[in-house]
């Protein structure tokens, strides 16, 4: 029966995982340019605060100012079989069923901004790094539905034949970036940059498992009410073995002493002496035998008394580092090339939590309150370069590698590190309008240990698409819209059957003004 508690357990490791961008996968989309062409690492423009700090002195003297607002929406789905599905009473006897969460930020954020002065550019800049809004599980997840239904099937011995439920499972994360630095140009062709990340975590995280209801021959029982009955059948059948056993023990002795008169008497014992003798020790057996079962049925049972009402918890988790950053552009004709290096930053989530001991699973004491849990931010290169084909035509592509193996995180389990490949184009359509597109390849190198219906990530194809429209000299409107196609990510079954499969769905919206003053 340890299982059982193993399984409500879970559902509690389930609630707290995040379910949002961040950790891993960190949000590059810090400008509405971004959303219009990925590949901007070597682009010369406001948005270069993060993407290309170093090029950022390469726009002029001056104060320049970029400021954004995005609307993201995402989906997570997770499609799972298990045998133990059919137990459901709303299942329909199926061993097939979808899970999807939804996850809405209706506003992000961020602004760049740099002053720019002979040779030194003065930047400073703010965006939701990760993370950057909330998800929502309106049924809950399969580690929800697998625990109970676990639980019916190990409860079959006191009459159960099925289970329903209600689960709930909602997470918020934000990370917050500052950032701030200089950049300096030693010549007409190269500068280079340095400066600081102030990274700010903040997530909570609610689950909800009630309405538990026990399916049996006389039709469905709550859970607390079948946990009574049961109760009482065991408390029934052990006052019963300890009213019966002794008697049974006292009629063994009776006849043990029989046997040892006839023995002493040196007359044969009576067949029907010692056969009732092993009919009492069988007897007796027997209710030793049961007895074992039905205290071990009764400590399993007392292990469930916590869950009898369901499952509640919150959690929530703030942390802070910094990390510093170095850059470097060189341009030469129609060419310019630029790196960018973001060093690690090391995070560690301090808890705030409903869950205040100590567990046995121990998973579940990531989330114990007061525990600080790693979570840190990977280092990032990023290298990228733009070709000027026409005066009005620019191509570029890029490249960004996380070190994502040399952080430490709690969920962490992968391959290897994760990479990024990016392409595109801008055109100049006339002196006031632009147009611009790209796309970008994500790949992920996870293992099977590092992909649950908790926390998942998989790999992807984006695609952006945008206009910008100089409004005066001075004054420039971004538009752009941004789509993400994921791939699947089919799991080997777990150890109670579960075989999962996992997708994604996201879309980005943006509009942003640059200034020069």
């Amino acid at each position: 029966m340890n299982k059982i508690k193993s399984s409500c357990l879970a559902i509690v490791l389930a609630a707290a995982q995040t379910v949002m961008a961040g950790g891993l996968l960190t949000n590059t989309n810090q400008n509405v340019s971004f959303l219009r062409n990925p590949a901007r690492n070597a682009a010369i423009g406001i948005d270069g605060v993060y993407s290309n700090p170093a090029g950022v002195i390469f726009l002029g003297e001056g104060f320049h100012l970029s400021l954004n607002i995005q609307n993201a929406h995402q989906t997570r789905t997770v499609s799972s079989w298990c045998d133990l599905y059919k137990l459901g009473m709303n299942n329909n006897g199926s061993n097939f069923k979808e899970f999807e969460g939804e996850a809405d930020a209706p506003v992000i954020p961020s602004f760049q901004a740099a002053y720019n002065k002979g040779k030194w550019s003065y930047q400073f800049g703010f965006a939701i790094t990760g993370g950057g809004g909330k998800c929502t599980f309106d049924y809950g997840i399969p580690t929800f539905e697998s625990s109970i239904a676990m639980i019916s099937k190990q409860l079959s011995a006191f009459g159960a034949t099925g289970y329903d439920m209600s689960a709930f499972m909602e997470g918020r994360q934000y990370y917050f970036g500052f950032t701030a630095g200089a950049a300096y140009k030693l010549n007409e062709n190269l500068s280079v940059y340095g400066g600081l990340r102030l990274l700010y975590g903040n997530a909570s995280y609610k689950a909800k498992v009630d309405n538990i209801k026990v399916n049996t021959a006389n039709g469905a029982v709550a859970f607390d009410k079948f946990l009574d009955a049961a109760n009482q059948t065991v408390e029934g059948g052990l006052a019963q073995i300890a009213e019966n056993l002794p008697l049974v023990e006292g009629g063994i002795a009776q006849v043990q002493q029989g046997i040892a008169q006839y023995e002493a008497a040196g007359v044969p014992v009576p067949a029907e002496l010692t056969g009732k003798l092993a009919e009492l020790q069988a007897t007796q057996q027997q209710l030793l035998a049961t007895q074992e079962t039905l205290k071990g049925a009764e400590g399993s049972l007392n292990q469930l008394e916590p869950y009898r009402n369901g499952v509640n918890l919150m959690c929530d988790q703030t942390a802070w580092g910094v990390a510093p950053i170095i850059g470097i552009d060189y341009k030469t004709g129609k060419l310019n090339l630029a790196a960018k290096y973001e060093f690690k930053t090391r995070m560690r989530m301090k808890n705030k939590s409903t869950v205040k001991e100590a567990s046995l699973i121990s998973a579940v004491n990531k989330f114990k309150d007061g525990e600080k849990v790693a979570e840190d931010s990977p280092a990032l290169l990023s290298v990228g370069a733009q070709y000027e084909i026409l005066p009005s035509l620019r191509v570029m592509a890029g490249w960004h590698h996380y070190f994502d193996v040399d952080t430490k995180q709690y969920t962490k389990e992968m391959l290897g590190d994760s990479n990024e490949y990016l392409f595109g184009a801008e055109y100049d359509i006339c002196k006031k309008l632009q147009i611009s597109a790209g796309m970008q390849r994500t790949v992920y190198d996870f293992n099977d240990a590092g992909m649950n219906d908790i926390s998942f990530n998989v790999s992807s194809y984006s695609y952006g698409l945008g206009i910008g429209y100089n409004v005066t000299d001075k004054i420039k409107v971004n538009a752009a819209w941004f789509q993400t196609l994921y791939d699947d990510y089919d799991k080997a079954p777990d150890a109670m059957g579960v075989k999962n499969s996992f997708t994604r769905t996201n879309r980005v919206i943006g509009v942003g003004v640059d200034f020069k003053f």
